[in-house]
């Protein structure tokens, strides 16, 4: 039996299709990776909010999906939409990694210095914690990320964790923030694998369930906020408790809200979203 997975192109990407599709392998099964440029990879410089809202790094492994080209997709569950396309379903989270967010450069937050970053739920909350910083959006690949922080003379880069884990490029990390400095995104350390309604006996093996109900929380938190790359929202679930966030962009407020049910943490901060 053949099994197509479908990924991004990026080193990143292929080294965690990897790591899923080594669970998908056994006797009889041979796996075909099989990589796909997204509108995020083809569109490098401009804003999310240019391109298109979350998803931008999902959408054409989906349409592959739904076409039938590809059997299943690898994502990372942070880069998915908050709720399920139609005929598609996640058949399996992968156990989560690191969740938290690294900071690359430099080991502590100080007055006046120079982050990049693209994501605006990571810049609300830097601001947060110290305001006289710059923040300058800067996207691209990991290698990419790393590499123009020296050439624009950036102090530091914020990237997530888990990635320069995989790429085993974990000792650019200065820092690594806790759930409560910088609340994470929504699925950020897990990967997804992403099959049609109706498949999912192909990549069930590879379920982790404590990391499906945990992920699953912080979706359904994000849903109903109605967050995603062009709102400061967040969602972390700690194995406890589910943590919701809600921000200006200029970190300027934050309102943070915590429980065990995703439909009311979302509930109460739904007032601030319109802030």
């Amino acid at each position: 039996m053949l099994i197509r997975v479908g990924s991004r192109g990026s080193r990143l990407a292929l080294t965690q299709a990897e790591l899923a599709a080594a669970r998908l392998r056994g006797p009889g099964i041979e796996i075909a990776l099989m990589p796909i440029t997204t509108a995020g990879d083809r569109d490098r410089r401009s804003p999310f909010g240019e391109i298109g809202a979350r998803g931008v790094f999902v959408k054409e492994l989906e349409e592959a999906l739904l076409d039938g080209r590809i059997d299943v997709a690898v994502h990372s569950a942070k880069d998915m939409t908050s709720t399920d396309t139609a005929g598609l379903t996640v058949g399996a989270y992968l156990e989560r990694e690191d969740p938290r967010d690294a900071l690359c450069g430099v080991s502590e937050l100080r007055p006046g210095l120079r982050i990049g970053t693209a994501s605006v739920r990571r810049r609300a909350q830097l601001l947060a914690l110290e305001p006289t910083l710059s923040i300058e959006p800067l996207r691209g690949n990991v290698e990419t990320r790393l590499r123009k922080r020296g050439e624009r003379g950036l102090d530091a880069i914020v990237l997530a964790a888990c990635g320069l884990d995989r790429l085993r490029l974990d000792a650019e990390i200065g820092r690594r923030f806790e759930p409560e400095e910088l609340l994470p995104e929504a699925g950020q350390g897990a990967l997804a694998m992403q099959v049609r309604a109706g498949e999912e006996h192909l990549v069930a093996t590879a379920d982790h369930a404590e990391t499906r109900r945990r992920v699953e929380a912080e979706r359904a938190c994000v849903a109903v906020v109605g967050g995603g790359c062009l709102a400061p929202v967040a969602a972390y679930h700690d194995g406890e408790r589910l943590t919701g966030l809600v921000a200006a962009e200029d970190g300027s407020w934050l309102e943070r809200r915590t429980g065990s049910d995703p439909g009311e943490v979302a509930a109460a901060l739904m007032p601030f979203v319109s802030s």
